[in-house]
């Protein structure tokens, strides 16, 4: 007998239909004399709903405020589960995040998770029920209800993992695991039967949307062994975990992109101690974080810095570095918005030398030029213009042998 928590995102509980049927897949696994612990999301679009009806109010409500109103939206579904369960003969017992005690700080809408008391599931588990918790929600020290932010059910879903000692933490979604790539782009990409912890992170962090970065951190962090399944068809999905020293790893994982790109470059610096700060530091204070950095030093004793920022925060960071220029003694501030960030990813990186060079003459041979360039052990990152996209993610994809057999 194992202990399995499983989580369902929006879109497998969009209906009572939806939910009926998640009911019917979480009584087969407990027919197996599994325990179960559900975590569940707001009804798809619910979570948004919601947040429109506090901003038809006021433009900027207090986050304490939205943050009891968004969590609502979780407690309409683990109430409405609970009775599908019970109604196909099934004992179930649901918990808001304020009645398991999910304990995070006080940062409304991005709040972490500092401890759960787990004492009241094991006794409702050993009485035979299944208990369905609401994902994305906890409690503060004083009480006020608080959410993890988007796609913070995920990170429900292990923290409980963690906290109970499961066996494994099964994340349902609309996709049946963690493909090589995006299918839409590369119709040949493959679904993976395993992945490191470390490859889910990059892969999660350069644009992959299967999982919440929070939740595989969590999960590295705590060993705990996730599962990505689909909730509308059956399958083995893909197991992410920590990487066995006995297996051969692949060269290459999968190809992440980011379209969310904006590359800003002020032209022309002093070369100077602290520019890079003096340039930096008004962004940062201004909320924006900074992703990709280069520096080119001129014959001059001039410098060109450039960095990416998200597409969203473009127009701020634009604005700044404007300000800025004068007194940076700067020859222009320029910017393009119409960028993507393209990255391989693979623990094989650490055992393989060539692949810097495989990749850029893979993507020179379909005429695509290179603007930045970062590495990591485990990845290597590109951005490139965003018209090359798809033929860029196509020609490594089949360059790295990628492509379904």
């Amino acid at each position: 007998m194992a202990l399995i928590v499983q989580k369902y995102g929006g879109t497998s509980v969009a209906s009572p239909k939806h939910i009926e049927n998640v009911a019917k897949k979480v009584i087969a696994m407990r027919n197996q004399g599994h325990q179960m612990v559900v975590v569940v999301s707001a009804m798809s679009g619910e979570t948004n709903r919601l947040l429109a009806l506090a901003k038809e109010i006021s433009p900027r409500p207090r986050p304490r405020e939205v943050d009891v109103i968004l969590a609502t939206g979780e407690q309409v579904t683990i109430g409405l589960l609970a009775i599908a369960l019970e109604a196909q003969g099934c004992p179930a017992q649901s918990y808001t995040g304020e009645q398991v005690r999910i304990l995070t700080d006080s940062a409304y809408g991005k709040a972490r998770i500092l401890d759960i008391d787990a004492v009241r599931l094991r006794r409702d588990l050993s009485d035979g029920r299944v208990i369905v918790v609401a994902g994305f929600q906890g409690v503060d020290a004083d009480g006020n209800i608080t959410t993890l932010g988007r796609g913070g059910s995920d990170t429900t879903g292990v923290a409980l993992a963690a906290a109970l000692g499961a066996d494994e933490c099964q994340i349902y979604t609309d996709v049946d695991g963690v493909y090589t790539t995006d299918p839409r782009v590369v119709p040949q990409a493959r679904r993976l039967d395993r992945v490191t912890y470390e490859e889910m992170l990059e892969m999660a962090s350069l644009g992959a949307k299967v999982l919440q970065i929070r939740s595989v951190e969590f999960a590295s962090k705590y060993s705990v062994p996730l599962r990505v399944l689909s909730s509308f068809e059956d399958g083995p999905g893909t197991l992410i975990t920590s990487e066995d020293e006995n297996m051969e790893q692949a060269l290459i994982s999968g190809i992440a992109f980011n379209r969310d790109e904006a590359k800003l470059t002020v032209l022309g610096v002093p070369d100077q101690p602290g520019v890079a700060s003096r340039i930096l530091g008004p962004v940062a204070d201004a909320n924006i974080e900074v992703d990709m950095i280069v520096q080119n030093v001129a014959e001059d004793a001039t410098t060109d810095f450039t960095f990416t920022v998200h597409r969203n925060d473009y127009e701020k960071a634009f604005e700044i570095l404007q300000r800025l220029a004068k007194g940076l003694g700067a020859r222009e501030v320029v910017g393009d918005r119409k960028i993507v960030k393209v990255s391989l990813v693979g623990v094989g990186m650490r055992s393989h030398a060539g692949i810097a060079s495989k990749m850029f003459r893979s993507l020179a041979d379909e005429g695509i030029n290179i603007r930045m360039i970062s590495t990591s052990e485990i990845k290597i990152s590109v951005v490139i213009d965003e018209k090359y996209l798809e033929l860029g993610v196509r020609a490594l994809h089949s360059a790295f042998g990628l492509d379904a057999a």
